[in-house]
């Protein structure tokens, strides 16, 4: 009797079937280390469709993502790189992801379930399919993994094992993908909201933004921008409400350590037992249940630490701060260890130094080491014809911020305005036009919506002036004048410089705006007709 021939359904038919098995057994091991080894959830997915495709002897293979509250499903990346998105109600992945059971379909012209719509949007011709739902690790169903067109004849058991055995390494490398890409585009949203705040805070508090035409005010703008570069302390002096902060931030973000932290500090809020552990830190273990702490220089290392009200500070804080300026070591509270920091020091006050010296309450040495860049804030009475302007710039801000319409001081609540010493200053002023803005209901402000103190200053201020001319006169002419031409700016550029929509919103006529216009030399019109207008 001869041997059996090898091959058909004899040994060597078992043994080659054998072979293939564990062939695509190391496949799949080698597959799945390259899966798990890569991050990039584009490259996940070409890697899975291009292996896939291989080993499945297909034409195509694609994953497809289940949107639970849409009802649909998406596609990632296919070897093409076609996405689309298609309702998980209809077709035949969508069954496989809505049931969880794995589909083989031999032709799917003969399946109720297929949705030729694919084919027609992707311009593919499918013949036959195998789809097997992608499971996370709780068991969740969050897709579906299918294969396109067997090369040759139709997907068979061994095809369907393989799959799902693929789908269980796809779905893990996949939801890490997913999760890593998500802290990427997460990351750089943040990183481009931090890019957009930044430029938003430079541009506020860049000297621009300061509202003033007073030869004072303008003197100190210039001021700044002489000493943004340097590393110079500068000590701003001034009455409360002046903007002595808003300068101390302009010196900051014009300067080189614009990146770096601004870090205020209110030193007459500070208990004189909390001075020293607010500014220079504390060590653990100084004190029961007290862990270490970075002070507030430390906290400003490489970027600015402004000192508001200095002058309220203990002589025994003071001689500590003067240290560090010297040495520029700071050391904190329970430390015998000084550490290096690279600040500088912006200081302010609205006492008068020179008599706090007198009279030993403040130190000398530390004045004259604050005081290489003296800045004085004037108040808001030195700088009268900057007060419509300011009162414009907070009636508008305040309106945009509550969401109502646009309100104006009318000429009688102005001049009341303007004859009011406003004790205050620009934070009093911006406080009653930010009243003014939520209380009242009329665009154009009246004087008897004004605070009584205000009323009563422009009532006296009415009253002294009948018969003669009124010292406060020339500043409140001036005042309206740069009023008026602050408001014919702003509404040009709302306008777009169209000049017919900006005197409408002004209530003007065309003609009485380009009268005004060359009046006040705006637009470089001073020297033009209105003809030419």
């Amino acid at each position: 009797m001869g041997k059996p021939a090898l091959g058909g359904d004899g040994v060597g038919g078992d043994e080659r079937a054998s072979g293939r098995a564990d062939s695509r057994l190391h496949s799949l091991l080698r597959l799945s280390r390259r899966l798990n080894a890569q991050r990039d959830l584009g490259g996940l997915m070409r890697l899975i469709a291009r292996e896939a495709t291989r080993l499945l002897r297909a034409e195509l293979a694609s994953v497809f993502l289940l949107d639970h509250e849409k009802r649909q499903l998406r596609s990632v990346v296919t070897l093409d790189g076609e996405h689309i998105r298609f309702d998980a109600g209809s077709g035949i992945a969508g069954a496989a992801a809505l049931t969880g059971k794995v589909i083989n379909v031999e032709d799917v012209s003969r399946d109720a379930r297929f949705n030729p719509e694919l084919d027609r949007r992707t311009g593919l011709r499918t013949r036959n399919l195998l789809v097997v739902p992608l499971r996370n690790h709780q068991g969740e169903i969050i897709g579906t993994f299918q294969a396109l067109n067997k090369r040759q004849g139709a997907f068979d058991r061994d095809d369907e094992e393989l799959l799902g055995a693929l789908a269980g390494h796809v779905a893990s490398a996949l939801e890490t993908a997913l999760l890593i890409d998500e802290l990427r585009r997460h990351e750089a949203r943040l990183v481009q909201e931090n890019a957009t705040l930044r430029r938003e805070v430079v541009a506020c508090f860049a000297t621009r933004h300061i509202v003033g035409l007073s030869s004072k005010l303008q003197e100190v703008l210039r001021l700044v921008e002489r000493v943004n570069d340097s590393k110079a302390t500068v000590l701003i002096s001034g009455e409360s409400g002046t903007g002595k902060e808003l300068i101390a931030c302009a010196i900051h973000y014009g300067s080189p350590r614009a990146a770096g932290p601004f870090v205020p500090v209110n030193c007459a809020a500070l208990p004189d037992s909390l001075v020293e552990s607010e500014l220079f830190g504390m060590e653990s273990g100084v004190a029961t249940g007290v862990d270490a702490r970075p002070g507030k220089f430390e906290t400003a290392d490489h970027g600015t630490l402004f000192l508001d009200e200095i002058g309220d500070l203990s002589l025994a804080a003071q001689a500590k701060i003067l240290r560090l300026l010297q040495e520029g070591i700071v050391e904190r509270v329970g430390s015998r260890k000084g550490r290096p920091i690279d600040v500088r020091v912006l200081a302010a006050t609205h006492r008068d130094l020179d008599a706090a010296m007198r009279d030993g309450r403040f130190r000398e040495d530390l004045f004259y080491r604050l005081n290489v860049i003296r800045i004085r804030m004037p108040a808001l009475r030195e700088i009268p014809e900057d007060i419509p302007i300011l009162a414009n710039h907070f009636l508008r801000k305040h309106a945009e911020e509550m969401r109502k319409e646009p309100k104006a001081l009318s000429p009688e609540a102005l001049e009341s305005v303007l004859r009011y010493p406003w004790p205050g200053n620009a934070r009093e002023l911006e406080n009653e036009m930010k009243r003014l803005v939520l209380l009242s209901r009329r665009n154009l402000l009246q004087p008897e919506e004004l605070s009584e103190p205000i009323r009563r200053a422009g009532a006296a201020g009415g009253d002294a002036s009948q018969g003669s001319p009124s010292a406060r006169s020339r500043p409140l002419a001036e005042g309206i004048r740069a009023f008026e031409r602050s408001a014919i700016e702003q509404a040009l550029h709302a306008a777009r410089n169209n000049k017919t929509v900006a005197a409408r919103a002004l209530g003007l006529s065309r003609q009485g705006l380009l009268d005004k216009m060359r009046r006040y030399g705006v637009g470089g019109n001073r020297d033009r007709t209105a003809g030419r207008e």
